[in-house]
């Protein structure tokens, strides 16, 4: 593929759409939809993000023997899904940052230890250059609601046995599914 220009169709507050123009190995022109959190993408250098949009919370209990895990209703699908904990880098924060921030507000758990942070990863490459870095650790302390009342947020902590149930009969966002079925094994 040759890329041949980008065009932004429409700005949101959080996304911006764009149609980026390729030429296929057989000379014909592709035009690919795409959404951003860029609202100023002007080339193809522009499309490879290196600071991180977001973070998402791979956190365990203090034994190391539950994971956490969120079912959040998902305005995009219309349904109650299992996902991490994750949110978007505010300007200025470091990952780590974000991560704690995120998940208090999200669950009440204080990330007390960061084991890990994981390279830059793609929320959805089929339609999207949002990056985003994966933190790991251990979290603590008492449940309660999302500081936001655009969130609906039910966190809890799950065995690898009730993952494995989960896994059978419930929706997930993709990462979180392939992660859990690894970690319930």
């Amino acid at each position: 593929m040759e890329f041949k220009g980008i065009q932004k169709r429409e700005e949101g507050k959080f996304i911006t759409r764009y149609d980026i123009t390729y030429e296929t190995v057989d000379k014909k022109e592709k035009v690919y939809e795409i959404i951003s959190r860029q609202q100023d993408l002007e080339s193809y250098d522009a499309l490879h993000r290196k600071k991180p949009d977001a973070v998402v919370i791979i956190a365990t209990d203090e034994s190391g023997e539950r994971i956490l895990l969120n079912k959040e209703f998902r305005m995009a699908v219309g349904d109650w899904v299992y996902n991490f904990p994750a949110g978007l880098i505010d300007p200025g924060e470091e990952p780590k940052q974000s991560a704690k921030r995120e998940l208090w507000e999200e669950t009440g758990l204080e990330l007390y230890q960061i084991e890990d942070e994981l390279g830059p990863s793609y929320s959805a490459v089929g339609f999207s250059n949002e990056v985003n870095v994966c933190i790991v650790g251990r979290a603590r302390g008492q449940f309660h609601e999302s500081t936001s009342t655009v969130e609906e947020i039910e966190a809890d902590w799950f065995t690898k046995e009730q993952v494995r149930d989960l896994l059978k009969n419930n929706r997930f966002a993709a990462r979180t599914q392939a992660y859990c079925y690894l970690w319930s094994r």
